[in-house]
């Protein structure tokens, strides 16, 4: 029995460091190795979700046509679950659990295994970011906890899902944007699409602006990448035109750089003399007369 848990052990964390990340290996390797002996039927009342499971919301539906199959059937495949100080945490099934009691059940079949918090964590982030009807920004944010709790590279981590990089690196690019855009983005108020023109932005107001503008006037992505070329071009305007306002000092600069022998810069109210060393700058200092003392 206890090598058989060390065999699982290794197992689950050849699993993760593998080339594929499938949440339903991880029960099927389990279900397979585990004896007739080991299935046992658990109270549902001792059931707990697995404190990391970031999934709140089940589809009431879907749970409603598998409580039906469980009353008519019974549950075929047992659920996976963690001893805890009070009853068991739930590792995989939370589904079957929600649906046995819909069905009116009081136990259900089970296999306990040894998990560690790592472990849980992990699995907990391989099924939701497996569940359909992923908004962006659930996956943006599933992508980055498997890459924080693996340990992975986004390329990595794209490989691992069968992803292009770019999708990878596009999705993540998404959780810059400011917190009330994301909220947009998780109720469907905005698109990928429009999220993805939006997370290219540097300025956060101008992306608030847009986002609301793409809410309240229905825009098609097409239409927010002509105001974002049109917002782009206004701003290499407004820096071209500061950089020819500061070029009106560039004679007082070129004759300080004749007298100082250096780069000199005038702007925004401030004289900047650049220096390459300590000689240079004890160099520049006699020039300017002045007496330092140590």
């Amino acid at each position: 029995m206890e090598n058989k848990r060390k065999a699982l052990g290794r197992g689950l964390e050849e699993l993760f460091n593998s080339e594929s990340l499938e949440l339903e290996k991880i029960e099927t390797r389990i279900i397979e190795s585990a004896s007739k002996d080991e299935i046992v039927e658990i109270n549902l009342s001792e059931l707990r979700s697995n404190p990391y499971q970031p999934r709140k919301i089940f589809d009431e539906e879907a749970l409603k046509e598998l409580s039906e199959s469980i009353k008519n059937y019974g549950v075929f495949q047992p659920i996976i679950v963690k001893k805890s100080i009070k009853g068991y945490d739930i590792i995989a099934g939370e589904r079957r659990v929600k649906a046995s009691k819909m069905a009116g059940m009081t136990t259900i079949p089970a296999i306990i295994r040894d998990f560690s918090d790592e472990q849980m964590m992990q699995i907990a982030l391989l099924e939701n970011l497996q569940r359909e009807n992923l908004t962006a920004i659930e996956e943006a944010t599933a992508y980055r906890d498997i890459i924080n709790a693996l340990q992975i590279t986004q390329d990595e981590l794209a490989r691992k899902l069968g992803k292009s990089r770019s999708h990878v690196t596009n999705m993540i690019g998404l959780l810059r944007l400011p917190s009330n855009v994301q909220d947009m983005i998780l109720k469907n108020e905005i698109s990928m699409g429009h999220a993805r023109v939006l997370s290219k932005l540097e300025n956060n107001d101008d992306i608030v602006e847009l986002a609301d503008k793409v809410k309240n006037d229905n825009l098609s992505v097409r239409e927010l990448e002509n105001l974002t070329n049109l917002s782009y071009k206004r701003s290499v305007e407004i820096k071209r035109r500061k950089k020819e306002d500061t070029h009106e000092y560039r004679y007082i600069e070129q004759a300080m750089e004749e007298k100082f022998g250096t780069k000199v810069k005038v702007s925004d109210g401030k004289i900047q003399i650049s220096y390459s060393s300590i000689n240079d700058l004890n160099r520049i200092i006699e020039i300017l007369n002045i007496n330092v003392e140590d």
